[in-house]
């Protein structure tokens, strides 16, 4: 009779066994595939802002100038996938902490990733490699077009690319490594969850290094007995420039949202939506502010400041969109509103060209935005944060002025007077982006 009770009994504790094992087993692949869906979701919605971009500097520029401005914008998203590849991903991943470049950066190596592990039932990874490099990949490239709005209407083609090249094949990856590769301001304290310094204050530095290099555009700043005035130059299409800050705006939430890199449980679904949330409000408080800023300031609003204070809450919420609650991120959103509205007319002062006002957005709001995480992040002190924003601007700043200067002193970087008053679509394409209408703007 004891027997007989035994055995079922033994039956059953290998059954419970081997039912919590294979629950395991589904509960990790369930996660991985969640994980890498995030990724790749989150991958295609920030690749979406590439198209933002090219239809707002489109949008921004004059219309002798609109083809060039968006060959520039495709160009530059090619080729930083391919330089990440080639050296990006690895530089800023691999091995950081290993070797001659330990806490500084990884490994020059090509990228090959590996998914054989899956395929053999180990989910440890907890996303794909491929999905891991294509949401990388694409944070890269927004880096890289930041600065092609602030130097449109003026710079060469092919020095520009050349930049774009250094840029996103060793400068941005550099600099993330110190970060989210675990480098030294990893080990430091420095945080920036998504960006605000490592992706939008990089490519701001080197927009405004490359603006001081280049010069304004002509006719752009005259001084009669003493005085130097600014002249506007209107846009081709505010319509675009619109509908290029919307998708930028779509795309955002692809680039915090999936910057919680986990999908797996219900703690990441929730983490997620409050991102979005967050997000959401920072940008729609940046609008609403830059909208009455300008209406007491100007009399009249102006809708590309208001477009910049949509872009301007954005980039702000982007070091943490995850801790601030919704007030707090509103506050946020706000203050990177005042910084653009002060800080366009201060650049002209300075006499600092920035045809689309990246620097302000994207390089002011970002230091903005990684100082006040000490705000609502506990784990982050501002000295931390501020100490990580000095280095990475001595660093980008530092490496896009040699590049520059060895591009200005050889093949040089600006077109002559002449193509640039008859427009880089006719002199550097020869072509025209709005044939129907096109004439040859006067200064």
């Amino acid at each position: 009779m004891k027997n007989i009770i035994k055995y079922p009994l033994m039956v059953s504790a290998s059954l419970v066994a081997m039912t919590s094992t294979a629950n395991a087993a589904v509960d990790a692949e369930a996660a991985f595939v969640f994980n890498t869906l995030l990724f790749l979701i989150g991958g295609f919605l920030v690749m979406f802002m590439a198209a933002g971009f090219s239809m707002l500097e489109a949008g921004m520029v004059r219309s002798k100038n609109v083809a060039t401005i968006c060959t520039k914008n495709i160009a530059l998203y090619a080729l930083s996938g391919i330089m990440f590849w080639l050296v990006g991903y690895e530089l800023m991943y691999s091995g950081v902490n290993e070797g001659f470049g330990s806490g500084f950066f990884g490994r020059l190596d090509v990228f090959a990733p590996d998914d054989s592990a899956v395929a053999a039932g180990d989910y440890s990874a907890n996303y794909g490699a491929y999905a891991d490099w294509f949401f990388q990949m694409v944070f890269c490239a927004t880096a890289s077009s930041i600065v092609s709005g602030t130097l449109a209407e003026r710079i060469k083609l092919w020095p520009f690319l050349i930049f774009s090249g250094v840029l996103t094949a060793i400068i941005y990856p550099v600099t993330g490594s110190w970060v989210w590769g675990g480098g030294w301001l990893a080990e430091l304290g420095f945080t920036d969850f998504a960006g605000s310094t490592l992706v939008h204050s990089v490519g701001g530095w080197a927009a405004l290094v490359g603006a001081l290099f280049l010069g304004p555009r002509l006719g752009k700043y005259r001084t009669v007995n003493g005085k130097t005035s600014v002249s506007p130059f209107p846009g081709s299409s505010l319509p675009i420039a619109t509908l290029g800050t919307f998708i930028l705006w779509f795309g955002w939430f692809g680039f915090n949202g999936a910057s919680q890199l986990a999908l797996g449980s219900g703690a990441d679904a929730i983490a997620i939506a409050k991102i979005f949330a967050n997000t959401n409000m920072a940008a729609a408080a940046g609008t609403i502010v830059a909208l009455g800023l300008t209406q007491l300031l100007y009399k009249k609003v102006d809708l590309t400041m208001v477009l910049n204070g949509a872009l301007a809450g954005l980039v702000s919420i982007t070091a943490d969109p995850l801790s601030p609650s919704i007030a707090q991120s509103i506050l946020i959103g706000s203050v990177g509103a005042v910084i653009v509205v002060f800080a366009v007319p201060l650049l002209d002062k300075l006499k600092i060209d920035d045809v689309v006002g990246a620097i302000p957005v994207h390089l002011l709001c970002g230091i903005w935005g990684t100082l006040i995480v000490a705000m609502s992040n506990t784990e982050a002190t501002f000295i931390h944060q501020l100490i990580g924003v000095i280095a990475i601007g001595a660093f980008v700043s530092i490496a896009s002025a040699f590049v520059w200067a060895t591009l200005k002193a050889t093949i040089g970087i600006r077109v002559s007077e002449e193509d640039e008053k008859n427009g880089l679509d006719q002199t550097e394409l020869g072509l025209k982006a709005y044939p129907e209408f096109s004439h040859i703007e006067q200064l």
